[in-house]
Order: C-alpha cells, then structure tokens, then sequence
C-alpha cells in the first residue's frame, strides 16, 4: 500500500523523528494496529519506538562487520532481521547487551536507544558501561539462543538452572515461579522436568527451557537467535506459536534473527534483510515477502525449493548458471533391499527401528522423512555398518550386506558412503583437507602411487566446486557451504554406489543449501549415484526425491511417490506433517 506523509504540526513531535526509515517504520506500525483510514496522519507520540538503532557500526581488527545499521522495534511487535551468515544478524543484535568478544573490537558509529533512553556511556558510544549492562541483562533485553543444548549447564537440573534466573526473588517462592514459568511456555510435566537434566529432554523442550528462563525477569524485548533452526516442522511450528502467544500475552517486543525467510513470513510484523553487513532492504513483513525490492531479497525466496522447483536446478545467489533439468529416472536394478530391519538398544523395551523393511532402486533418490528420535539415523547407522541391528536382513546388489550370523562385509564399505549433518563435527581439525581425502583412498587401495591418488583429490575438489588450494588448507579455513562440499568430495572418494545424506542440508543457509542441492544432483547424474536422501525439512525432500517413506516412532507409516505421499497423504501423521510443510 502506498503511504502518503503528512507534515506533523508540532515542533516537538517533529524531534521524535530521527529518520526516514524510522518514520516509515512507525507509521507501518499505525497503520497494523488500525489507527489509519485511507491516508496516514502522523501522531509520534503514539509510536514511540521501544528500541531504536541508529547508523550502528561494528569492527573487528578494523574491519567492518556492520556498517551504518538502522532499524527501530516497537512494543508488542516482532522485528525479523534476516540474512545469510556472516551477513552481520548476531553481531547487531549481540552488540545491544555487550555480548561480543572485546578483542580488537570497535564501534566506529552509532548509537542505541532503549524506550528513548541512550544506551551506553556519556560520550555517546553504544559500548554500555557495566552497570548499564547490569540493569540491561535480563531485566530488561533477554536471548534465546541457537543451540539450547551448548547453552544449558550439561551438569545442572532444570530447576538450578532456572532457579539461577530468579536471584532477585524470594528462595521460598523460587519453585512455583519456576513451575508458573514451565507451565506459561507449555513444557508436558512441569513438575517431572524440576529434576532432570538438558540431555533427557527433547531439542524442543531444550528450547522452551530456554524461553522460560528469559522470561524469568519478565524482559521488555526478547532476542531470538536462530531458535527453531535445527528443529522438525511441527516442532519449529510450535515453537514460533508459543513466541507469538507470550509477545500477545506480556506485550513484549521480539527481536527474531533468521536465515529463512519461509519461516520468517510465520511469526514477523517487520522484516530487515541484511547482506554484507548492510541493511539493504526493511519494511512491512507482506510488502517485504510479496513484493520485494532489492535482488538479494527476491533471490533469498527462490532460492527455497517448490512445487515448481521439482526437477530444475535451484536458483542460487550470484550465480547466473542456466536452469538444468534432471531427470529422475532409475533402472530396474534393485541396489538394496531391506527386510524386517529391527532395533532395540539395551535396556530399552521399545525399539528405536522396529520392522522396517523397501527397497532402493539403482540411480533413485529415495527420501526418509519423520520428525526427531523416530528412528532414521539409527536406521542410516545400521545401513553403514556402524550399528549392529537385532534382527533383520539387508541385501546390497544379490550379495547379503546384514543379516543373522553375518557381520558387515568390508568389500562394502567403500560402496556404501555417507554425508553427515553437521560437517564440522565430521571433518578432522587436525588434518589437511588433502589428507581427509587421501585417507579412504588409502584404506581401500584405490590409486597404485601416492601421486595417483593426490590427483584423485585434485579431480575430487574440482568435482564438488572446490579450488585446487583447498588441498593445503583446514576445516576451520572454510564456510559451512565449503565445509559440506569437502564432505561430499570425501563420500565421493571411493566411487561408492549408494550414498546416505543424513540431514545433509539441514544447517545450511537457504543459499547455500540450494547450491548443495544443485551440486548433489549434477553429481548425481555425473556418477550414476543413488541417494537416501534423510531430513525432516519437506521442501527439500520433495524437491530431491522420487520416492519418498515417512517414519514415525521406529516404524514407516507411509511410502509411495513423492506425488501422492505430499499431495494425497492417507496416513493421518503423514497428513498432520503434510499441513505444517511450507511447500509452495
């Protein structure tokens, strides 16, 4: 809609406007909250702005992280800054409670208000003093963060570390304020969780803990960083529902950081794009989605996979590659076939897989999908030979790979490879990337002369879209995007049959997961490889795979063409998966 700006008649209304974008932003905010008709007149003392950044700057060693940042936050309002990593998002956002490393660090510029108030000392720097900190922290700004499970103490209960949050209240009343907080976030059994620790509870109940304790001291604005990333759809869902409540039931403002703006268009009244530091785009959460301005943002939604998408090469930021058509062809050659495949760990009653029993084609994509602890990498596991099953037979070509009395072949080893979630944690810190390379070529003798196989690597690199100076380079040297891609190169190195991709995309970028994508497909189609494509993000497996199973407490409730198990799902869980899954 377009919006017409009246001149304001008070001088001193006029000095509450520090900005373009502050006053577009405020009167967006009016016209949400139906103060408008047809045209905007302007009333600031109605929107005054409970957190204001203006031309923030921030260096480390002189270099420039964020650059000239402006946006505003209003009560009861949820502001999503989004962007790739690295595009400044935490930094920005980490700055406003002096959670940043001090080393080398600098403000160029800037400054910061809370409820029209300057943060910071009297020199007018956005560095708070400590006890501004103090007074800030908590009471007033709180974070939920990433990865609840780095974030809670491995070594405390729920109930200490709750109980930490609430040094200011009585200790008598310390435990129903802890069981009112569990209860406010929706936590199953709030009293049953007091006495147990993070890694008995789920990644989704780890997160609500976490939002409980930043609500401990009823804060004016909540940060959320990243906080349904690496969660299933109905749990992400629920998660943003629950967000959504608390800012409604205790007015809050929320600052909710994110790379994926499919997920932002659930939860977010204004939306800030960030590329290279730079804010290069913000406004009204419809107007940004709908009709976006700035390339980077239009590229950043077709970036995500489709409906449309299925079958083409994915639209990648900065590349200008022409779309590709793959094909999704199979040969009639059954490469595996599973049967009865059964696991019950020790000590345990239920079983983790319990009779699970398809068949790959040779040159198929074959998606898993379920939500968390229904079983899929147990069973991945127990593909690769790093998981001995409890009963169940497994047969790899016509040879049998697992079975009674049949312990894992080594011959198949180098057939059988797998790409792992989080490629950092797969990858040695210690090691070259050459060396990583060279290692299973070694194991499994592929190359006569160490020369032959250094050339190996080379062409492996240059297969996946890697420099040839990787080589000599570590783990640490490389982004996420890379690091996966050395992943792939290192699965590739012993020209297997079948490769296994657990959640291979799920820590990626839109961006970058969309070039992952593309390059698992050309390589597909480059080495006549079969994929178990394994994730519990719905877009991505429709837009890989040709068939697809649905896994649900160790058991597969549903299989048949990726088509009908999307469109026309008979399973009831498969249709409740079905509807929280953003496919357009």
């Amino acid at each position: 809609m377009f919006l017409r700006f009246h001149k304001v008649k008070h001088s001193s209304n006029k000095k509450a406007i520090r900005h373009k974008g502050l006053l577009q932003l405020q009167c967006l905010f009016l016209q949400q909250n139906g103060v408008f008709p047809t045209e905007i007149i302007i009333i600031l003392q109605f929107v005054k702005p409970l957190l204001e950044i203006q031309n923030l700057s921030v260096a480390f060693n002189n270099k420039i992280v964020v650059n000239a940042l402006s946006y505003a936050l209003f009560p009861g309002k949820i502001t999503a800054v989004v962007g790739e990593s690295g595009s400044g998002k935490s930094v920005s956002a980490m700055s406003l409670l002096g959670l940043l490393p001090t080393r080398n660090l600098t403000f160029p510029s800037g400054e910061i208000f809370l409820s029209s108030e300057l943060i910071g000392k009297e020199d007018r720097t956005v560095k708070p003093t400590d006890e501004a900190l103090v007074s800030l922290r908590g009471k007033k700004i709180a974070v939920i963060f990433q990865e609840p499970m780095t974030a809670l103490n491995p070594a405390m209960t729920c109930q200490q570390q709750m109980e930490e949050c609430l040094q200011h209240e009585k200790k008598e009343i310390r435990t129903t304020k802890v069981l009112s907080l569990l209860e406010e976030v929706e936590m199953p059994d709030p009293t049953g969780a007091l006495k147990k620790y993070p890694h008995e509870f789920s990644g989704g109940q780890r997160q609500r803990i976490m939002i409980a304790m930043a609500l401990a001291s009823e804060p004016q604005l909540l940060i959320a960083d990243e906080p349904t990333t690496a969660l299933d759809p109905s749990v992400q869902a629920s998660i943003l529902e629950l967000i959504k409540k608390l800012k409604n039931n205790r007015n809050m403002s929320v600052l909710f950081i994110s790379h994926d703006l499919h997920v932002v268009k659930e939860i977010a009244d204004f939306i800030v794009v960030m590329k290279s530091g730079s804010a290069v785009e913000q406004g009204n959460a419809e107007e940004v989605l709908n009709h976006p301005q700035h390339d980077y943002t239009r590229g950043l939604l077709a970036c995500r996979p489709s409906k449309s998408s299925k079958g083409k090469s994915l639209i990648t930021l900065g590349n200008d590659r022409d779309e590709k058509h793959y094909s999704f062809s199979e040969s009639e050659n059954i490469l595996l076939h599973v049967e009865g495949l059964t696991k019950v760990y020790p000590g345990q009653t239920i079983s983790a897989v319990n009779n699970v029993s398809f068949e790959i084609k040779q040159g198929e994509t074959l998606g898993l999908i379920g939500e968390s602890g229904c079983g899929k990498t147990s069973l991945s596991r127990m593909l690769m030979g790093l998981l001995t099953p409890t009963s169940g037979s497994v047969s790899f070509g016509n040879e049998p790979l697992i079975g009674k009395n049949i312990s894992f072949p080594n011959k198949f080893r180098r057939d059988i490879q797998m790409v792992f979630q989080d490629p950092f944690a797969s990858l040695n810190p210690k090691l070259k990337i050459e060396d990583m390379l060279l290692e299973p070529l070694h194991i499994h003798k592929i190359g006569s002369t160490n020369s032959e196989r250094k050339k190996r690597v080379e062409y492996l690199l240059n297969a996946v879209g890697m420099p040839a100076d990787s080589a000599q380079r570590y783990a640490h040297n490389f982004s996420g995007g890379q690091r996966q891609r050395i992943v792939i190169a290192r699965a590739l190195a012993t020209n297997p049959k079948l490769i296994i991709c657990d959640e291979a995309v799920a820590a990626l970028d839109v961006s970058v997961q969309a070039q992952v994508l593309n390059l698992l497909n050309d390589l597909k189609e480059e080495f006549g490889l079969t994929y178990l494509f394994i994730s519990h993000d719905m877009p991505v497996v429709y837009h890989m795979s040709k068939n697809v199973m649905v896994m649900r407490k160790g058991e597969l409730v549903e299989k048949g063409s990726t088509e009908a198990v999307f469109l026309r799902p008979e399973n009831e869980y498969t249709q409740r998966l079905m509807s929280i899954a953003s496919l357009t």
